[in-house]
């Protein structure tokens, strides 16, 4: 399956949209990316939250740097879960 096959965007205006962004000075571009990051960053927490609803706000930060960056990076990064933890939630 490709883009256009998951998209609801036409692919005229897909590539008009492309273009615009092309257009955007760098600072306009980043300043979008760092939006999606936050975007993204906020939906992974949401999600995290109601599959852990009991867990402490630093529980969801390492949850979410599992998410980022992987198991193994997470815990040599940030350290292991508290005691007690694990993916299912208890």
């Amino acid at each position: 399956m490709n883009h256009s096959e998951l998209s609801d965007t036409s692919p005229e205006i897909e590539k008009l949209r492309i273009e615009r962004i092309r257009q955007m000075p760098p600072w306009k571009r980043l300043y979008l990316a760092g939006q999606m990051i936050q975007t993204v960053r906020l939906l992974n927490l949401s999600g995290l939250r109601s599959r852990y609803p009991n867990a402490t706000e630093g529980e969801l930060k390492r949850r979410l740097a599992d998410l980022w960056l992987g198991p193994e990076l997470a815990e040599r990064v940030y350290g292991p879960l508290p005691e007690g933890k694990t993916d299912h939630g208890t």
